[in-house]
């Protein structure tokens, strides 16, 4: 895959600005080819490329457990639009999930074995926020408190989608093109159904401090595990040891790195918590859904799946004529 035309990121639209109204939301079946992809895909930038790389070892599971906590919520769903949308970003997590477990394969054939952390990570889902022997109303009330996690996860998904989209540094520095065209695939349509989870907790709660209290849980859990994803890819990386110019990775690196526009920038992270914890927050306001649309109609594995699907039903189409 090639092509910096295809692969630069959109301009920066602000949020507001001639954005398009609610859109229709759908599951893209996106295909990636991992055979030529480097271990540290961003060329000479092993710290950088392993502090992205934890997202594909939270997000898999994580989302297959957004994908459970939704269906469970669906019979309760009230307002035909919102079920729409809910079913929508059912579709897409599910992709999201299987899209970067692909990677997790990757690297366990370059020697990095991923299964240690991702068990842990599994663990914390399946177990710790996973369903209970409840029943009434216990059983809804832990329904609207996952809602409210996974909605406080969504801001920061949403904040990291938005970013990525931005990122022109990392077309600069010769990122891995498919790994920035996933990322960007992904991080659009984060931007694009970042309203959805808060939505479905307004819809079914809307309580303002069981949402504060989830942002809390799930602003410290992330920041831990990322840490710990971290330490964990560069001490298991079978070209480092652990060590990056023979030294043990250290947090000031973050900062450097997101200085450089490499990463996140860590102040950027942080004000995204009093942000979410204005009582008249909505994710509509942060973020630019032209941008994430922008991106999704000129991103290859995006246009290569939707060239698919107009395939699939003009076949489907055609042998239903046939069969007249």
């Amino acid at each position: 895959m090639s092509g910096d035309d295809t692969l630069a990121p959109t301009t920066p639209v602000e949020s507001g600005a001639d954005e398009p109204d609610r859109l229709v939301l759908h599951a893209r079946d996106v295909r990636f080819d991992w055979t030529e992809l480097d271990l540290h895909w961003i060329p000479g930038e092993p710290f950088a490329t392993h502090v992205i790389n934890v997202l594909h070892l939270l997000l898999p599971e994580g989302e297959r457990w957004f994908v459970e906590v939704f269906k469970q919520a669906v019979p309760h769903i009230t307002d035909d639009e919102l079920r729409g949308q809910v079913l929508g970003f059912i579709g897409q997590e599910a992709v999201h999930a299987e899209a970067h477990a692909g990677v997790l394969d990757h690297m366990d054939a370059h020697g990095l074995d991923p299964r240690p952390y991702v068990e842990q990570i599994a663990w914390m889902f399946r177990v710790v926020l996973g369903d209970r022997d409840l029943s009434g109303d216990r059983e809804f009330a832990w329904l609207r408190t996952r809602l409210a996690v996974i909605a406080g996860i969504e801001h920061y998904t949403a904040v990291l989608g938005q970013w990525v989209l931005d990122a022109r540094k990392l077309d600069e520095v010769g990122t891995d093109p498919t790994m920035l065209d996933l990322l960007r695939w992904h991080g659009a349509e984060e931007v694009e159904h970042r309203a959805v989870a808060h939505d479905l907790y307004a819809h079914l709660d809307g309580g303002y401090p069981r949402r504060a209290l989830a942002m809390g849980v799930a602003a410290f859990a992330l920041a831990a595990l990322w840490v710990r994803g971290v330490r964990f890819l560069v001490a298991n990386d079978p070209y480092l040891r652990g060590r990056i110019g023979g030294r043990r990775p250290r947090a000031s690196w973050a900062v450097r790195d997101g200085r450089r526009g490499l990463i996140p920038r860590l102040g950027q992270l942080a004000r995204a918590i009093p942000e979410y914890l204005r009582r008249r927050y909505h994710p509509s306001h942060y973020g630019s859904t032209s941008q994430a649309v922008a991106y999704l109609a000129v991103s290859p594995a995006a246009r290569a799946a939707d060239a698919a699907e107009r395939e699939a039903t003009e076949r489907e189409a055609a042998g239903g004529e046939g069969a007249q």
